[in-house]
């Protein structure tokens, strides 16, 4: 799998604003099937960046409802991936 298919696209929020400043952690959306050795290669090469842990968490498909219509959302793979201290992502950055 090539780098650009592992790491989809950076997951940006509230509470993943606030791993960045505090802990220089940074999530991102990944391929449910990659593990943490190609998710941290993959951020090194992206990135250029030196990637000191990588946390998985695998979400599972939650039931919605719009009035008389239902379904699922997605199943979604998530990679909280920290930095060393000297390194930063400019795509967080505002």
């Amino acid at each position: 799998m090539l780098a650009s298919e592992i790491i989809k696209r950076p997951l940006i929020t509230e509470k993943s604003m606030q791993l960045v400043e505090n802990d220089n952690k940074y999530t991102f959306e990944v391929d449910k099937r990659a593990n943490k050795i190609q998710i941290k290669k993959a951020v090194e090469e992206l990135f250029d960046v030196k990637v000191l842990k990588v946390n998985v968490i695998n979400t599972t498909p939650k039931k919605k409802r719009v009035g008389q219509h239902q379904g699922y959302k997605n199943e979604l793979t998530k990679a909280i991936v920290t930095l060393s201290k000297d390194d930063k992502i400019e795509i967080f950055s505002s």
